[in-house]
């Protein structure tokens, strides 16, 4: 059998904790409206190496998981220009700056389907793509949802197809694809979670 001696690196199988890049700068390249093009410049604090990393800064989002009294959940659909093609999603949006997420969630609710619910609460957050945004995605459950006397209120594009859908239908579309939009399958994993807790059985990070 080979000695390897403590010195050899192959002999560590510690893993190395990653360290935070420092940031040496920060530039906007492009206004787009709804979210910034930006650049930031970090430098790793051990070996000194440089480079230039682009993101997206935005607002942050919510999505709603809506349960009716009749216990169905609310589907949206509507046209998406990123994909070129029509998605099945949860009703959502972008949150106005200093925003509450619950408060915006069912702001975002009755615009996209004219469903109101009396309240909600945080489910779970999400970071969309931590790669290249800055922004988070907050998950809320409204229930007791019922169609609202004012309807929607839509942004000028926006064209919806309002569908309540029994859980265990929507769980099904997760499933095959029907619902591809990413944030909405995290946002049912979430309500998953929130309808069947299980305790955690390794806290390390």
């Amino acid at each position: 059998m080979t000695d390897r001696s403590s010195s050899d690196p192959a002999a560590d199988t510690s893993p190395k904790t990653p360290v935070c890049w420092q940031m040496q700068g920060d530039r906007l390249l492009a206004d787009c409206r709804v979210w910034e093009l930006r650049e930031r410049r970090y430098r790793h604090p051990e070996s000194g190496q440089e480079g230039d990393f682009y993101y997206i800064n935005s607002r942050d989002w919510v999505l709603v998981v809506a349960r009716t009294k009749a216990g169905d959940i609310l589907l949206v659909r509507q046209f998406r220009y990123g994909s070129d093609a029509l998605s099945w999603e949860l009703p959502g949006g972008v949150m106005d700056a200093g925003e509450d997420p619950v408060t915006a969630g069912l702001r975002e609710l009755r615009e996209e389907t004219g469903y109101t619910a009396r309240s909600g609460r945080i489910i779970g957050h999400a970071r969309p793509n931590p790669a290249i945004m800055n922004n988070f995605c907050h998950i809320v459950l409204a229930e007791d949802a019922e169609p609202h006397a004012a309807g929607t209120d839509w942004d000028e594009h926006e064209e919806i197809e309002v569908r309540p859908l029994p859980e265990a239908t929507v769980l099904q579309w997760a499933r095959e694809f029907k619902i591809g939009h990413a944030l909405a399958l995290n946002a049912i994993f979430f309500y998953t979670l929130d309808q069947n807790p299980i305790e955690a059985t390794d806290s390390k990070s």
